[in-house]
């Protein structure tokens, strides 16, 4: 078992930092909130009073954090205090850039470097299934396979530093697209006679069958949008898709309508709801909205 430094330990990172410690890894954290910092305790980890004294002299380092600038600052107490040798996994949902500059300056020091972004939002951190996508090298990879084995279910290396982020990108842009479709049906339903509960069982048994449909109709259904993942993130994510299509002189159509429905989502006050809330721009764009 290691030694691990984990920085961030939000609605994502403290659930994952305690699987790590259930694994039977010894786990420091530090986090901006003293509540995710005293959760990690309550779970058997240490606390850490910086992010600093997190990284130092541990085997792994682990950060999970909101944003590019984030991961850049986090990661600059990393190059100073963390031994040559050690094993960075970043498991943030950041820009491709990031996660090769990290894996860039991180070289210099002698450390290896993985970028790791997830999917499964909050119930898969919480059960420990979330999926992973990793960038890196090989070796890494495999040192560690402990860490993503605790605190995830489908993990692949899907190539070199930052390609974790590139298909994470994708993940976010395909996510989007069917929360998309998913509501325009439901309103089709709705307001066309058809039962859209008996509806979206027979289109979840189909071909369009989707992830979504099985965990969110029902929700969506009910106008419960409490948040597994929030339209303010999935805001975040739709910009790094759209900057990543722009590098890679991609069209991008689809992608780019369902930015700017997230866009309206957030806009609309709705940012601190789960992003299947496009539902109601939907209502909105419709004139349907409810009382």
């Amino acid at each position: 078992m290691s030694t691990i430094g984990f920085v961030g330990l939000g609605i994502m990172g403290g659930p994952m930092a305690g699987h790590l410690v259930q694994a039977g890894h010894d786990v420091t954290g530090y986090d901006h909130s003293p509540a995710g910092v005293e959760k990690l305790k309550a779970a058997g980890g240490n606390a850490a009073g910086s992010a600093a004294e997190a990284v130092r002299d541990k085997d792994i380092v682990i950060t999970m954090l909101p944003q590019d600038e984030h991961v850049r600052d986090v990661f600059g107490t990393v190059l100073e205090h963390a031994a040559p040798g050690t094993l960075y996994i970043d498991f943030s949902t950041v820009t491709p850039a990031t996660s090769e500059w990290t894996a860039a300056e991180g070289k210099k020091k002698n450390l290896r470097v993985l970028d790791a972004p997830v999917s499964g939002g909050e119930p898969g951190a919480v059960n420990g299934t979330l999926s992973i996508m990793v960038g890196g090298a090989e070796a890494d990879f495999d040192a560690a396979e402990a860490v993503f084995d605790a605190v995830g279910k489908t993990i692949a290396l899907v190539g070199p530093n930052g390609a974790g982020q590139v298909v994470k990108a994708a993940n976010q842009l395909v996510v989007g697209g069917i929360y998309a479709l998913v509501s325009e049906a439901i309103l089709l339903m709705e307001n066309l006679g058809a039962d859209a509960a008996k509806g979206l069982d027979v289109l979840a048994g189909g071909l369009a069958g989707s992830k979504i449909l099985d965990l969110k109709r029902k929700s969506m259904l009910e106008r419960s949008f409490q948040p597994g993942f929030r339209i303010d993130l999935h805001h975040k994510d739709m910009g790094i898709i759209l900057a990543a299509a722009r590098q890679a002189e991609v069209s991008i159509p689809m992608g780019a309508l369902t930015a700017q429905l997230i866009a309206a989502a957030r806009a609309m006050g709705h940012g601190s709801l789960d992003h299947s809330a496009l539902l109601l721009v939907a209502e909105a764009l419709s004139g349907k909205e409810r009382a």
